[in-house]
């Protein structure tokens, strides 16, 4: 599951687990046995031995959280608000025709013409759902649509084809 700060955690679920190293470490310390450290705090033992790994290496310092994983957004919270409202302005505004739809390849497009920055369609979807923005699939209607002879078809001739 992914969150909108960029890693797995929010910031108290990182303090939440950094707490649980620390007290790892302070079993370190007194010479706990990996397998007891484990049971005790209801996690894996190969998560200890990693911890354990670093404390030996750096100390209770090195079990410290590293903070949000993944990487920043290249576009600041000034730049955001800019591109939530040139989306907001619509397609048209910003040459794209009279198509009404923002698709990721438009968005990107708009992001590199106003901020020079490049962003693959992936991560244009993660900004787009980081400004409130869903994926919407519209419906495509042919314009020589006959609506009347669909409901006739549907009433009479489909029926008819299924005895």
């Amino acid at each position: 599951m992914r969150y909108p700060d960029g890693g797995g955690l929010s910031a108290r679920g990182r303090a939440k687990r950094e707490v649980v190293r620390r007290q790892a470490a302070g079993w370190f310390a007194e010479g706990v046995s990996v397998s007891e450290i484990a049971r005790r705090l209801r996690v894996s033992q190969t998560a200890v031995y990693g911890w354990r790994k670093r404390w030996r290496a750096g100390g209770e310092q090195a079990l410290a959280s590293k903070g949000p994983g993944g990487s920043r957004c290249r576009l600041d919270e000034g730049r955001l608000r800019r591109l939530a409202d040139a989306l907001d302005e619509g397609p048209a505004a910003h040459g794209f025709g009279s198509d009404q739809r923002w698709t990721l390849a438009r968005v990107s497009d708009l992001i590199a013409r106003k901020f020079h920055t490049r962003y693959t369609l992936r991560g244009t979807a993660n900004i787009m759902y980081r400004l409130g923005w869903s994926v919407q699939v519209p419906a495509h209607r042919a314009v020589e649509r006959d609506e009347a002879a669909i409901i006739t078809w549907r009433r009479e001739t489909w029926p008819a084809g299924k005895r």
